[in-house]
């Protein structure tokens, strides 16, 4: 038997994106595909580091890639949904971050689903790991729960 863990509430993240689903977001079974929670986490982060001017998505000269990721999945999301991404950073390293994202159906209170995300921040160029710099720490620190 698995144990199956329970949805988060809102009250778990320390920020919220807001993210519009797409009528192609659905599949044939009529709700969200498993693989478009995926790029609605990869949306959310992604669209905060933009935001707060951490990345560039032309010019930084470091950019963070993704090196392992998960999903448990609660209840159904569907088109035309809009989805709340929660985020709150777990782990903050000196090279990696490791995201907790829950992506809930508009006002809702229990996430449908929740993710893991994990970053390492890397040079454009060589694509080996380096520190994650200052005011991306000062940004990224104002997330971090305990684990």
């Amino acid at each position: 038997m698995v144990n199956r863990p329970e949805p988060p509430t809102r009250a778990e993240y320390l920020t919220f994106r807001t993210i519009t689903t797409r009528w192609f977001d659905n599949d044939i079974y009529g709700h969200m595909n498993n693989t478009v929670h995926y790029e609605l986490f990869d949306t959310a982060v992604n669209g905060l580091l933009v935001e707060k001017r951490i990345l560039s998505l032309r010019d930084s000269s470091a950019v963070f890639l993704v090196v392992s990721s998960g999903c448990n999945y609660f209840s159904e999301l569907a088109f035309p949904d809009v989805i709340n991404a929660g985020l709150s950073v777990t782990k903050l390293g000196t090279s990696s971050v490791h995201y907790d994202i829950g992506l809930f159906a508009g006002e809702s209170g229990r996430a449908a689903a929740r993710g893991h995300f994990i970053h390492v921040n890397v040079d454009r160029e060589s694509r080996r790991p380096i520190p994650i710099s200052d005011q991306a720490r000062m940004v990224l620190s104002e997330l971090v729960v305990s684990e």
